[in-house]
């Protein structure tokens, strides 16, 4: 009689239970196999606080030593699925956690991940925005990628973050084997519009976008479906509405009325009138005594069609920062308003920070054309995931604590803060799992204490 040969254990007992619970939202858009390795690379990329390659994924969760690691890689490099779709349930979950009603503010920003190789197709030398500063201006070689993240209070930050659940590949020119993905911002309106429509039906949706993206032809794409707010030149042309059409005049209706002064004009106008406003959400969570002068008006560019706008001059009475202007395809939205939505689009900036620190972003190693178009997206991603999960254990287990010291009064709770809650929760079950139910100390699994001592021996 054949011996009963024992199966290995399958890989999905080194994964903690609550982190299948946690991503349920995400199971329809893969494979029975494939989800499998997901939950595997998301724990790791979760618990590896060095570099977040796929093989360090795998020696966090203890599978180094077991054959078959390249059907990891598959899932970034071959498997087939959908990041859109994964874009579009991330979004519905994080606005029906976190802000079940009311309006939806998604800023849209870019942001270069430094990376080397001939073999990465789509690398280009951009400014970088990090180290470059208005009198120092930095290149580097890397990743040009757009990224819509959407605007969301957290309960236990006590403040908005910004959380990304899409991140487009946006080389600037395309050559031999380059991404589909937009090279311009002027063309995201095609790529990030499908998320984003999702919710325009019952939901109001305001996009906070930079100047890249003060297009005519983009407010005309998306304006039926959300609010657009961007920078304006101060050159722009603005007219006046068009006139009525006199009855019985001959030709083509006028599209436009009289030429109005400029922006920059205005802002030079002595008899210009201005009106203060405090901004209380300003950059760092300070606050901003600004003035403004707005109005409506239509944006025309040769050879397209002339869009109307409420415009918003903006000027520093200190002098300290430049005049600014803004302009919003919601002729009825208050200046005010504006101004607050627009500020909120800098909290992406702090996120890039953040998946940097944290979260391993540049830290990748990936070659493939596919696994390079879904790693670093995947990590953006994991930003907002990390930040549900320290959410509902904020509403479950207790108020989040935040690190502090003796030299450092730190407040409220930042995102490390919630990265480390969430590896707590994951860990822990591996711990209790392996003690008896008595009163004796907790004892740890030999093969589980020399996971952590090597993984905190190697973090640097």
């Amino acid at each position: 009689m054949r011996p009963h040969r024992q199966r290995p254990p399958s890989d999905l007992s080194a994964v903690p239970a609550i982190l299948s619970t946690w991503l349920t939202v995400l199971r329809p858009c893969f494979t029975a196999p494939v989800w499998t390795r997901v939950l595997v690379l998301v724990a790791g990329a979760v618990l590896s606080p060095g570099g977040r390659t796929v093989t360090q994924a795998l020696r966090v969760m203890g599978l180094a030593g077991k054959p078959g690691f390249g059907r990891y890689h598959d899932v970034l490099s071959r498997a087939r699925w959908d990041a859109r779709d994964v874009a579009r349930r991330l979004l519905g979950h994080l606005v029906a956690v976190l802000s079940p009603d009311g309006e939806v503010i998604i800023g849209i920003d870019d942001t270069v991940e430094r990376r080397w190789g001939p073999k990465i197709a789509a690398r280009g030398i951009y400014r970088d925005p990090v180290r470059s500063s208005k009198g120092h201006f930095v290149k580097t070689s890397g990743l040009r990628w757009l990224v819509l993240a959407v605007m969301l209070p957290v309960p236990f930050a006590g403040r908005r973050w910004a959380l990304p659940f899409l991140t487009v590949l946006a080389p600037r020119s395309a050559g031999a084997g380059a991404s589909p993905a937009p090279q311009d911002p002027d063309r995201l309106g095609a790529s990030g519009h499908p998320a984003e429509q999702s919710l325009a039906g019952s939901r109001r949706v305001t996009v906070v976008a930079d100047s890249s993206f003060a297009a005519l032809d983009l407010i005309a794409a998306v304006r039926r479906h959300v609010t657009l707010i961007t920078r304006l030149r101060l050159d722009a042309n603005l007219f006046e509405p068009a006139p009525a059409r006199v009855p019985g005049r001959r030709g083509r209706p006028a599209l436009k009325g009289k030429r109005v002064p400029k922006l920059d004009a205005v802002l030079r106008d002595p008899a210009t009138v201005w009106t203060k406003v405090t901004l209380t959400e300003w950059y760092g969570g300070q606050t901003c005594r600004l003035e403004y002068t707005s109005a409506t008006a239509l944006w025309s560019k040769a050879g397209l069609p002339p869009q109307p706008i409420r415009w918003v001059l903006v000027r520093d009475p200190s002098g300290t920062r430049d005049a600014q202007a803004f302009l919003c395809t919601d002729a009825d939205l208050t200046a005010e308003a504006i101004l607050t939505r627009f500020v909120m689009r800098w909290r992406i900036e702090t996120t890039f920070q953040e998946v940097r620190r944290h979260l391993g972003v540049e830290t990748q190693r990936q070659w493939s054309d596919k696994a390079i178009l879904r790693t670093t997206p995947a990590l953006l991603a994991l930003y907002s995931l990390v930040t549900l999960w320290a959410h509902e254990l904020h509403t479950r287990a207790g108020p989040i604590r935040p690190q502090t010291a003796a030299w450092y009064d730190k407040r409220l709770p930042t995102f490390s803060d919630a990265l480390a809650d969430v590896r707590r929760a994951l860990w822990w079950p591996q711990i209790s799992s392996t003690s008896p139910p008595s009163r004796d100390p907790v004892k740890i699994h030999p093969d589980l204490l020399d996971r952590w001592i090597d993984t905190l021996c190697r973090a640097a």
